[in-house]
Order: C-alpha cells, then structure tokens, then sequence
C-alpha cells in the first residue's frame, strides 16, 4: 500500500520528516485521522495540518458515514496559518457523519 516508515531514531519532527517526502515526490498521499483514539476526543491533533501548512499542500476531508455506507470526500483546504479558524471549518465538515460507533466521537469545542 506504500506505507511511510517513521524513523524515530531522527532528531526531526514527524511533520518535517512528511514535508520532506512531499517535496522528494512528484505523486503522494498522506491519510490521518486527527483524533487519534478510539474514545471521544475533544482535542484534536494537528500534526495534519503542520504538514500541509509546510508542505503546501491541501487537507482532502474524508468521510465514513457508517450509518449510509457511504464515503464522501465532499472538501479540501488549503490551510491559511489560521489554526483556529481553519479546525473550526475543518470539524464542521464532520459533524454530520456517523461512524460505528459514535459514542466515540466528538469534535471538541467548535
């Protein structure tokens, strides 16, 4: 599937270390789940957004909705520097979608 080794061993941070294989390639693709647990949490990382602020890249926003059986990729931003305005809109695109278990999900304070 072409997965990315992380190679802890390095002195650079994760986001670096992606920004880096942005600029090596011509073709990549990065898939993260900003939550990062499998329980409601409310403070999102956002390593995502680090590497596509510095890679220059856009944020595809993808989402399972258990509930349907769908898949929408219905967004993507270009992040503009303005965290808290950029995770606002970001988590607005979510909060209609459903997952298996949504007991587990939150989107934190909006």
């Amino acid at each position: 599937m072409g997965g990315i080794p992380v190679d802890r061993s390095r002195k650079t941070s994760l986001v670096d270390q992606m920004v880096e294989v942005f600029s090596s390639r011509k073709r990549f693709h990065l898939a993260i789940t900003p939550e990062g647990t499998r329980k409601p949490n409310p403070h999102w990382k956002k390593g995502f957004y680090y590497i596509a602020l510095k890679a220059q890249v856009p944020i595809v926003l993808i989402g399972i909705d258990y509930a349907t059986k769908t898949i929408a990729a219905g967004k993507s931003i270009f992040p503009s520097g303005d965290l808290q305005k950029d995770m606002k809109e970001i988590k607005l695109y979510y909060k209609d979608f459903r997952g298996r278990h949504p007991e587990n999900f939150c989107l934190g304070e909006i």
